[in-house]
């Protein structure tokens, strides 16, 4: 007794589709731009012009003329040093009696609080 084989079929081995060539390149190709040196950033000139801050600012980070960016940083070192960030939502800062008349409400953002802080400079 011969055993019978089982027939199965065998799926048809799908062709590559065909690839398109590269187009071809003109003999004149451009010349990439010249790379700028990996040097140190420089500030913008804007960000550095020392401001005077207002009176009620004042009282917070110094009456000395600064630049906006250290503004800031004066602002996050008071806020951290007397823990005013929001312990639920990290991102908002409750205002004391001195940020009170310069947020001008009990609670901002820290993405709003910059913009509150510019009426403040001259």
């Amino acid at each position: 007794m011969a055993k019978a084989k089982k027939a199965t079929k065998k799926a048809a081995p799908k062709k590559a589709a065909p690839k398109k060539a590269a187009p071809a390149k003109k003999a004149t190709a451009k010349k990439a731009a010249p790379k700028k040196a990996a040097g140190k950033r420089k500030p913008n000139a804007a960000f550095m012009k020392a401001l005077t801050p207002s009176a009620t600012l004042a009282a917070v980070i110094g009456a000395t003329p600064i630049p906006r960016t250290e503004v800031v940083k004066k602002l996050w070192a008071y806020i951290k040093k007397f823990n005013l960030q929001d312990s639920k939502n990290r991102r908002n800062i409750n205002a004391d009696d001195k940020l009170k008349p310069i947020f001008g409400k009990n609670q901002v953002s820290m993405f709003e609080m910059t913009k509150l802080v510019s009426k403040h400079l001259k």
